[in-house]
């Protein structure tokens, strides 16, 4: 009967270890994002050479931006940017 009584406490308390170790690693998997929204846009130099970047924003401001690797071109030196000051100069 003593050893009925203690496999049942381990089983209990190894149970209880184990749903208490399952429920802390699920909270994990949820992960909310720094970022509101996220584009894409391209930022030229005065040598018409052209580099897309992905911008994360939270609301209005940056929070982050990366160079898309493969996303860049080289204008002809008579090229000019279609897109308004405004747009050029926006980032969120």
């Amino acid at each position: 009967m003593r050893k009925l009584l203690i496999s049942g406490i381990i089983f209990i308390v190894t149970l209880i270890v184990i749903m208490s170790f399952t429920i802390s690693s699920k909270s994990n998997y949820v992960k909310i994002p720094e970022y509101t929204h996220s584009h894409t846009k391209a930022f030229c130099t005065n040598t018409n050479f052209c580099q897309d970047y992905e911008i994360y924003c939270k609301n209005s401001e940056v929070i982050s931006m990366s160079p898309i690797t493969g996303a860049a071109v080289q204008f002809s030196k008579n090229w000019q940017d279609p897109r308004s000051e405004e747009i050029r100069n926006k980032f969120c």
